[in-house]
């Protein structure tokens, strides 16, 4: 048998939220320590599950799947259900057993009738302990065959001077590989941007010094190594891979089963402070970024299974996978990475190759909150790409005006919260796309940028949250949600009403409220916190510095709707030329630390 999913349960430092693994009506215990439940009499286990549907629409949309197998292996009496879920559909059994489970040889379930390119729904195994006492030690779904020619995968890792970080991920993946079946066809590359790593070599770990240019760079370099070495496939992942690394089995199972050539799995994203809430499950791309399933509560089992029916379903033409777990097919890679150096490079990545991508409930990342990392460089570095796509990508074609909409929405919502400075490094970003795209070429290494950014920043600046000044009475915060809505928009918060620095609230917003607009309406004074409410800082009204940023917006728009239609053409030639193997080879080859 071969493993196309195991039942995976909670593992500290990834994720503790049990009811994301499984469900337990009765007094089940679950051992951490060996990821064993014992069950008393009357206990029903049940893994219908974020980590643990098997989604029977995805596997048989994706792969050839000749036969396919439940597999439980524990001890004690025990009644075995199989239940599949269907589209607007109750629940129906299609196996329901009684078995004395014995460790040493696994109850084996025959599913193969299931394992049709037509049969849609989710599978999920459940437990009811019969004996005394009942174990459970382990089950999977899997196969009986696997091709003969099997894909080689290089694990792509791309880390910057997160020394502790990525040699716990290095040390985490030789573990699994060390144990994995098909170990032999995987390799893990390590491209160290910050030559710092300190990675040693090893049976299966690569290291590669390179120069510093970036997520996109790195990525560039990775997959320049995977088609040299006669890679079929490559994965891009983060360098503190916080994910199980069941991640890498189930995307290795999905692209070796593969029916088309070019299908590519993209992971999901989870972030770090709430556990439970889906962030995307995969995104798709017009105007903005737009996330698939946002917010939905995976301990909801009804919600997660009707999330995970409709992922399984044809999704946007311009779906995209992020590289925190984006795993393709080396020979799909008609274009490389364009040199954004980071945000951006893996939307336009997905939209320039002709992937047939899929996702897997269970094949998720945790990252840290997006609102947390918000500066006004990442603001810069996003508003460049969101620009680009448009320029490039037919699917997303619009007019000189309607491009520039998104500017002048980025710009916008920077300074209706008093971000001037992130408006002023929105503006540069929007000013540096007019240059075409040789300012990105001359700019790889963003050296001079990032110096430019953060020579901008004081306000914006992080500090100790207790040097924050205390909040005001709320009153203009404190208007019922419309209200409060209508008198920001209309007034642009406060900008065009007399004395509104004077007038307005002063308000201590926590994280949440970072990225929006609406919880800074009403406010003339903003004080934002991280997370951990150790760290903030202060942003105040003013209206000199918005006028001085509207009238030079203004500007911006007149030139670009001059030029749009000539960086149109050239940014769609420059991305032909700068998305090859031989610019990422000469690009390299130049800047590698050592050369001439």
């Amino acid at each position: 048998m071969f493993t196309l999913q195991n039942i995976i349960t909670p593992e500290p430092g990834i994720c503790t939220e049990h009811p994301l693994y499984y469900r337990a009506d009765g007094e089940a215990g679950f051992s951490q320590s060996s990821a064993r439940f014992t069950l008393p009499r009357g206990t029903r286990l049940c893994f219908d599950s974020y980590f643990n549907l098997f989604s029977l629409s995805a596997w048989n949309r994706a792969c050839a799947l000749e036969t396919l197998f439940a597999e439980v292996t524990g001890s004690g009496r025990v009644e075995i259900r199989v239940l599949q879920a269907l589209p607007g559909r109750a629940l129906e059994a299609v196996y329901c057993e009684v078995a004395e489970l014995d460790p040493q040889a696994p109850h084996l379930v025959d599913l193969s009738a299931l394992a049709q390119p037509e049969t849609e729904g989710l599978l999920h195994l459940e437990l009811l302990a019969l004996s005394k006492q009942a174990e459970l030690h382990q089950a999977r779904f899997a196969v009986a065959q696997m091709p003969q020619d099997l894909p080689r995968l290089a694990v792509s890792i791309t880390t910057f001077r997160r020394e502790a970080e990525v040699q716990t991920t290095v040390a985490r993946l030789e573990d699994f590989l060390d144990g994995f079946a098909f170990a032999e066809q995987v390799k893990v590359q390590v491209v160290d941007n910050g030559q710092s790593a300190g990675i040693a070599p090893s049976r299966h770990v690569t290291p590669y010094d390179n120069p510093n240019l970036g997520g996109a760079g790195g990525f560039a370099r990775g997959l320049l190594e995977a088609a040299d070495g006669g890679f079929s496939h490559c994965l891009f992942m983060d360098d503190d891979a916080s994910f199980h690394m069941e991640n890498i089995l189930r995307a290795y199972m999905l692209l070796a089963l593969a029916r088309d050539p070019g299908t590519a799995l993209a992971g999901a994203m989870i972030n770090t402070t709430k556990k439970w809430r889906m962030w995307e499950m995969g995104a798709w791309f017009d105007g903005s970024c737009r996330p698939l399933f946002n917010g939905t509560d995976l301990r909801d089992p009804q919600a997660v299974r009707e999330m995970a029916l409709e992922a399984a379903e044809e999704q946007p033409a311009t779906l995209y996978g992020g590289w925190w777990f984006f795993a393709f097919p080396v020979a799909g890679a008609a274009h490389y990475p364009f040199p954004f150096f980071v945000r951006g490079d893996d939307i336009s990545f997905s939209l320039a190759n002709r992937f047939r991508i899929f996702t897997l409930n269970g094949v998720v990342s945790f990252q840290e909150d997006f609102a947390e990392k918000e500066s006004p460089q990442t603001l810069y570095l996003d508003l460049r790409n969101h620009l680009i796509h448009h320029l490039v990508f037919d699917p997303l074609a619009r007019s000189a005006l309607g491009t520039a909409r998104i500017a002048i929405r980025f710009m916008m919502r920077s300074m209706l919260r008093f971000k001037y400075e992130s408006a002023e490094a929105q503006l540069l970003a929007w000013q540096d796309v007019m240059q075409g795209p040789g300012f990105f070429d001359e700019n790889i290494d963003m050296n001079a940028r990032r110096a430019a950014i953060k020579a901008l920043i004081r306000d914006e600046a992080w500090q100790d949250a207790a040097s924050l000044p205390e909040p005001g009475p709320a009153r203009f915060s404190r208007l019922p949600g419309r209200l409060r809505h209508y008198l920001g928009l209309f007034s642009l918060n406060g900008h065009l009403l007399p004395f509104w620095g004077l007038a307005g609230d002063r308000l201590l917003l926590d994280v949440d409220a970072r990225g929006l607009v609406l919880p800074a309406f009403g406010g003339a004074r903003l004080s934002y916190l991280n997370t951990a409410g150790t760290r903030g800082y202060t942003v105040r009204h003013s209206k000199a510095r918005f006028f001085s940023l509207a009238w030079r917006m203004s500007c911006t728009l007149w030139c670009w709707q001059r030029r749009h239609q000539a960086l149109k053409a050239a940014y769609r030639q420059g991305y032909g030329e700068m998305t090859t193997q031989s610019y990422w080879r000469r690009t390299l080859q130049r800047l590698m630390p050592g050369s001439r």
